[in-house]
């Protein structure tokens, strides 16, 4: 297979896929947040985890996600060799998904422990009604961001799809810029990996 045809299976499955991690994610925030963030620390029993919820909402949007991550970063590394007018749109999936995922180890996880916690009166809980108030906003607030990044790391393959595939190929990059690429990559597998392992 010639690279535009890896980069473009990439670039579909990435299409594929971030439609319904798109529309999931839109229904995460405006129902199930909706629903548990509406009025705190009351409402903050109805988040979607424990024994009352059969089914956790990461055993979608983990897979989903990785997936996605895969999707990106294939095309990116297929389509490398093409122009940055070009390239570009192939980083926003790769590094989009990325950068999301780190927002929800670092920021979510935390939050929604400590909110879940706290909403159903668990001996771990460390936060006050007053806090789980605030904390409550700030997650609904970042959760928009993720909204925004998987809506941008939806249209990216999309629009990259319909422009014609570049003729030219970018100049060879230099030695410091791969070793650098190498590094990112191995930096990418490295969080994959501990990120499926805490899972």
């Amino acid at each position: 297979m010639t690279r535009e045809r890896v980069c473009r299976s990439f670039l579909w499955l990435a299409t594929l896929v971030g439609g319904p991690l798109l529309g999931a994610k839109l229904f995460d925030l405006l129902v199930l947040a909706g629903a548990w963030g509406a009025h705190p620390p009351a409402s903050l029993a109805m988040m979607p985890y424990g024994k009352a919820w059969p089914v956790d909402t990461g055993a979608f949007f983990i897979p989903f996600s990785a997936l996605m991550l895969v999707a990106g970063f294939g095309a990116l590394v297929a389509g490398w060799r093409t122009p940055w007018r070009y390239r570009w749109l192939l980083c926003l999936p790769s590094v989009g998904i990325l950068a999301l995922l780190v927002l929800t180890v670092v920021a979510f996880w935390p939050m929604n422990a400590a909110l879940y916690y706290h909403g159903i009166g668990s001996p771990k809980d460390t936060i006050t009604d007053a806090e789980s108030v605030a904390m409550t906003g700030r997650w609904l607030t970042l959760d928009w961001c993720r909204v925004v990044g998987a809506s941008a790391a939806f249209v990216a393959p999309l629009r990259a799809l319909r422009l014609p595939w570049p003729n030219e190929a970018a100049p060879r990059d230099s030695l410091a810029v791969r070793i650098g690429l190498a590094m990112a990559l191995a930096g990418v597998a490295a969080f994959v990996l501990w990120f499926i392992a805490n899972l």
